[in-house]
């Protein structure tokens, strides 16, 4: 079974399979995985979620992962570069957590700033996305991994998002939110996920027009396209319409049903076998189809005992040791080899070890955002005290809310990494708590997995009163035994009086304080979204109270389940110790800011704003945080703003401010990376890659809530800076925005109708990094077309006073408009632009076509 030049040959193989064995592959034999066939050299297929790092078959903190900062930061950096170093890194997490695909990147767009999954997105602009998701994918399969481009498509939103159809042109379509996905197939992607939505009333999973015809056709993908978990939902019309694999299994609208559909005549057998071909060769280019006597992935040494650090030096990893590049045939994955940030890589294949940590940290810098820096105030030169003020400096909001969640094995909040700065003093105040829901009690937990009589059947440590559990259970659990998962830990007051305890889950529940019951509830989710008791399950409260100093055993009991084998476990146990109240904790803030040199206000969103499962319901900051910073601002001019969210929020306070530092999502090493920008040994090297509205009212295209099950994208071409541009609206902050530590003058430029040349100079005394921005504009205006549209990027870096060149090719679709007939090409005069965002375009040259 392998051909002359040593591949697995996939049709032998297909023929060797009779209809139910082909079946079986197409539908997950568990939540994750694709089932393996010895028999054929085929291992398990693996799949995880990302997209800033790869969680695992285990969604739990004992299986800890590099969390790096969010798709939003991503494509921030503008730096494709740096991109494909991270989705190396991700690869490299993959092999340690034996996933052979990584479920991700998330190309959709920034059509309205109330998206819940804005900040798992990258970017309002169609060709910045596609070129960041290009980027993303190319680095990630360099590592043999597959990726799977989603949500295929028009899934922009959250509202109803598993009912509801998004009416929108074919030009609109082609020109926007189908841009990336057709870059990202040109780069190579092995997989897309398709969409929960409906396209102009037709459910994606059974698209034909958009799977089969067009991604399959028209682009020539040879991958395999996957449905997001339980958007298959039928069975002929999922097989027909291009679909390869229903996710979740092992129950589904396959099998079975499947088979008799094609014994029965109403599905070709040539759509399974092509089915089969797909994921056949996906199984050959990670590594998981093995040609006879190769082996197969229970032959990996296992090195799960070895340190990241350990691994690197030595290159034991096995999964590291035996996998190629793309097409890696006879490679071998062993699941739990090294711990989070594992960075042993293939010496024989070329690539270097990746420091997870050191990475995390660099993309993070690289994209914080300096929005505003009146008077120079950053970097801080000179400064003695710091009062560090808000919620989110203590505890860091380092990621999104949802399926993109993982559990990294470190967190640097901003006020540890701070406090690291050697001479300077850093005192905390916690200002105001936007949270809605209670955090889980400081210390170690344990989790108890207990049969009906309350025996214990396994005992695992918790790095914090939290559980979360999907699809499989810890190996030494009898899943038939199961009655019900209880979390225990000791806690210790630090202050006496009335603490609040919390449940968060879906479920039955018993809470326990000193073995008295203070909660006995079944708590149902609210909305219909099947994911809500995973991404937004309810939140009970009770009050208990406790004496300073006098420890207390806490108990939080779930009475819970296998279905099929599998558990479906997420909840949370949390506290909140008695507060003086916001008035008191403003007025600290205040006091605090008016005693430092510098005060800095780490403002957030919380979990219950930016999260897979529901979208937003405005821009402004949670809580009394716009108050705090008024405050903190009026006691000390010197007040610095750092922005911890994913998408948009207003700033009312924006010009009493100085100094504004967007960090989005920044990832584990949030504080470290936020001390080296603040402090200047790293230049923030980010550029918005959304428009930023002053206020919400200003948006030119907002709203997300379907209207009788139908979103319409009747703005079509027109969303983000394009919007804006024809709405003659003023943003805070335009697309492309961000300022460095130096200044920049835009010399010459010459251009033709393929390439763009520009000389850019470092006009300040530190080195730099600009961010060239490139802008196409038709002469002629017609208003069916945008003013103007991004064609091309760069990042340049430049010591003071050195002058760089930079040229970059335009693509030939920059020219191009969507007809009923296909692609043309609009000829005439344009005039393309130069400079460092959307708005500020000092450099000009027409070029005909």
């Amino acid at each position: 079974m392998q051909s002359e030049t040593g591949a697995v040959d996939i049709e032998e193989l297909i023929a060797k399979l009779d209809l139910r064995a082909k079946v079986r592959l197409l539908t997950g034999a568990d939540t994750w995985s694709l089932p393996a066939m010895p028999e054929i050299g085929l291992d398990r297929l693996v799949m995880s979620d990302g997209p800033i790092g790869v969680r695992g078959e285990q969604w739990t903190a004992a299986d800890p992962s590099i969390a790096l900062p969010s798709p939003t930061a991503l494509a921030a950096t503008w730096d494709l570069a740096l991109v494909r170093r991270a989705g190396r890194l991700l690869a490299q997490e993959a092999r340690r957590k034996g996933v052979h695909v990584l479920l991700a990147p998330t190309l959709n767009l920034h059509r309205s700033p109330l998206g819940g999954r804005h900040f798992e997105c990258f970017s309002e602009d169609p060709y910045l996305t596609g070129e960041i998701g290009a980027a993303y994918v190319e680095g990630v399969q360099e590592g043999g991994v597959a990726t799977t481009p989603k949500h295929f498509v028009a899934n922009d939103f959250e509202t109803e998002r598993f009912t509801v159809s998004v009416k929108v042109s074919d030009k609109t379509l082609r020109e926007v939110y189908l841009a990336p996905f057709e870059r990202v197939v040109r780069a190579g992607a092995w997989g897309v996920m398709a969409a929960y939505n409906a396209v102009n009333g037709i459910t994606m999973t059974e698209h034909r027009a958009l799977q089969r015809d067009l991604l399959k056709g028209e682009w020539g993908f040879d991958g395999f396209v996957v449905s997001d978990w339980t958007a298959a939902r039928s069975t002929e019309a999922t097989a027909e319409g291009g679909l390869d694999v229903a996710m979740p299994g092992p129950s589904g609208p396959w099998g079975g049903k499947l088979e008799a559909a094609v014994r029965e005549g109403r599905v070709p057998e040539e759509i399974v076998d092509d089915q089969v071909r797909r994921v056949l060769r996906l199984a050959r280019r990670v590594g998981a189809l093995k040609p006879p006597g190769a082996g197969t992935a229970g032959d990996a040494v296992d090195v799960s005992g070895t340190s990241p650090h350990d691994a690197a030096l030595s290159g034991a990893s096995p999964q590291e040791a035996t996998l190629s590049a793309a097409d890696a045939a006879g490679a071998s994955l062993s699941p739990g080899a090294g711990t989070a940030g594992g960075v042993a890589d293939v010496p024989g294949a070329g690539r270097t070890a990746i420091d997870g940590v050191a990475l995390a940290r660099e993309v993070a810098a690289r994209s914080f955002t300096l929005l505003r820096n009146e008077g120079g105030l950053l970097p801080l030169e000179g400064i003695r005290s710091v009062a560090l003020i808000g919620s989110a400096a203590g505890e860091a909001r380092i990621m999104g809310g949802g399926s993109a969640r993982v559990f990294p094995d470190r967190i640097v909040s901003p006020l540890d990494g701070l406090r690291a700065r050697e001479g300077v003093e850093v005192r905390h105040a916690r200002g105001t708590d936007p949270r809605i829901r209670l955090a889980p009690p400081a210390g170690p937990a344990r989790v108890l997995f207990l049969d009906p009589e309350g025996e214990v059947l396994a005992e695992h440590p918790l790095a914090a009163a939290e559980v979360r559990r999907l699809g499989r259970l810890p190996a030494d659990v009898d899943g038939e035994r199961l009655a019900a998962v209880e979390i225990r830990l000791s806690h210790t007051p630090v202050a006496g009086g009335e603490h609040e305890f919390s449940v968060t889950g879906a479920g039955a529940y018993t809470l326990t304080v000193d073995g008295a019951t203070v909660l006995d509830e079944v708590l149902v989710p609210d909305g219909g979204d099947p994911g809500a008791a995973f991404l937004s399950p309810p939140e009970r409260r009770v009050a208990v109270a406790l004496t300073e100093g006098v420890p207390v055993e806490l108990s939080l009991r779930h009475r819970t389940g296998t279905v099929g084998g599998m558990v479906f476990v997420a909840f949370a146990l949390g506290h909140a110790a008695p507060s003086p109240g916001d008035d008191a904790l403003i007025a600290e803030a205040v006091r605090a800011a008016a005693d430092a040199d510098v005060a800095v206000v780490v403002a957030s969103t919380t979990p219950e704003v930016e999260s897979e499962g529901f979208d937003r319901t405005g821009l402004a900051l949670p809580g009394r945080q716009d108050e705090l910073i008024a405050k903190v601002s009026g006691a000390n001019p010197r007040t610095i703003v750092v922005v911890n969210a994913g998408s948009p929020v207003e700033m009312p306070w924006l010009e009493r401010v100085p100094a504004v530092l967007l960090t989005w999502f920044p990832g584990q090493e949030a504080g470290d990376a936020l001390a080296d920008v603040l402090f200047g040994d790293v230049e923030p090297g980010g550029r918005l890659p959304t428009t930023w509205p002053a206020a919400q009212a200003d948006v030119p295209v907002l709203e997300v809530t379907p209207v009788e099950g139908e979103v319409a994208y009747d703005e079509g071409v027109f969303i983000g800076y394009r919007a804006w541009e024809r709405a003659g609206r003023e943003p805070a902050f335009w697309f492309g925005h961000g300022l460095g530590y130096t200044t920049w003058s835009y010399g010459t430029i010459t251009a033709t109708a393929r390439t763009v040349s520009v000389a850019v100079t470092n006009t300040g005394r530190r080195p730099g990094r600009e961010v060239v921005q490139f802008y196409l504009s038709p002469v002629e205006r017609d208003p069916g077309r945008p003013a103007r549209w991004l064609a091309g990027f760069d990042v340049v870096d430049a010591e003071p006073g050195q002058t760089v060149i930079t040229t970059v090719t335009l693509p030939e679709r920059a020219f191009q408009v969507w007809t009923g007939e296909g692609w043309r090409t609009v000829c005439g005069d344009y005039t393309v632009e130069a400079g460092r965002s959307v708005a500020d375009r000092p450099l000009g040259a027409v070029v005909s076509v």
